[in-house]
């Protein structure tokens, strides 16, 4: 990629059945992306012009085999051949196992490219969750499947949610709250902040302060309530800030989201992060390496309808266009 070039973005166009490749449409086409970026959709041809033209979409299609074909200097969508024959002709709004296996498809090609420099960063379009079990692979998340795909272990992947003010990571994510317990240590904990300061550091932030959330009721309330704040999470802080990072905590979960002078949160638990996200957020994304997903589902309800919004997806599509692709992709958990 030439130096001082626009970032160029991969946006895998998600479940063929529901609404990803009309939001990756919408997005790669809005005048705000193409500002900041050149967005480029993964995707099979056939199942693009079809979104189109039940969403109403005109736009003219480029679709090329190689990402050093696209014109960007054309108005039109550029789509990066990626094809999946056997769901281009799926119902909207419908789960199979071949629609589930698209979506996947999508996204590993888009993350391989992420891999060999070609683009500087990775947006998914929503997933289907039963669409892919019913394709028989094993998937609890975009997170392990980034991970597995770059060749890193599925615990040492960290989900950032992005919305408004707030960065919420966590250290443990879709795992049973008794398997949680038993993963959170000391070195998982710092590894987690470590990562999270990098992270920020590539999304632009040059000395990011970041707050550590505990484990129990009040943050132990000094040992009243649990030990691990005492144990693990206060010690793994004091290794990071002894590294020269800027964090603090342990601090409750239920008061540290009013914490203004933060750029992010680390928490513990999925549901530490993601209640308060789910409950604040308007457009969340998440960003394990330089790739981010959108926070909603695929909606089957809306699909090939027209109606879908691409906000959520152009948030993130911003935040990433934003990180300075100069910079070294970190090597483990970010």
């Amino acid at each position: 990629m030439a130096t001082g070039a626009k970032p160029l973005i991969a946006i895998a166009a998600g479940d063929v059945a529901g609404v990803g490749p009309e939001i990756s449409m919408k997005a790669a086409l809005d005048a705000g992306v193409r500002a900041i970026c050149r967005p480029l959709v993964v995707c099979d041809r056939s199942i693009v012009e079809r979104h189109a033209q039940a969403c109403g979409i005109e736009a003219e299609i480029a679709v090329v085999a190689r990402i050093d074909e696209a014109d960007w200097l054309s108005p039109a969508l550029n789509v990066l051949a990626c094809p999946a024959p056997e769901a281009a002709r799926l119902e909207f709004g419908t789960s199979s196992a071949a629609s589930g296996r698209a979506s996947l498809a999508f996204c590993r090609a888009a993350i391989r490219a992420a891999l060999a420099g070609d683009v500087h960063a990775v947006v998914a379009a929503p997933q289907n969750q039963t669409s892919i079990s019913l394709a028989g692979i094993a998937f609890d998340g975009y997170p392990s499947f980034v991970a597995r795909e770059t060749g890193l272990a599925p615990d040492d992947v960290y989900l950032m949610l992005c919305f408004d003010r707030f960065r919420i990571v966590h250290c443990t994510l879709h795992a049973s709250v008794s398997r949680a317990l038993a993963m959170i240590s000391r070195p998982k904990v710092a590894h987690a902040i470590r990562a999270t300061d990098r992270a920020l550091q590539r999304l632009g932030l040059p000395a990011p302060r970041i707050c550590v959330g505990g484990l129990n009721p009040h943050a132990g309330e000094g040992g009243l309530f649990g030990c691990e704040e005492t144990e693990i999470i206060g010690p793994a802080i004091a290794d990071a800030a002894a590294e020269g990072i800027a964090v603090a905590g342990p601090f409750g979960t239920d008061t540290m989201f009013h914490r203004r002078d933060v750029d992010a949160f680390v928490v513990m638990l999925h549901d530490q992060g993601h209640i308060a996200a789910k409950l604040l957020a308007r457009n969340a994304i998440g960003s394990p390496i330089l790739f981010s997903s959108v926070a909603h589902g695929s909606a089957h309800d809306i699909a090939g309808k027209g109606v879908a919004s691409p906000q959520a997806m152009i948030e993130a599509i911003r935040r990433l266009a934003g990180a300075r692709a100069d910079q070294a992709m970190p090597s483990r958990g970010q």
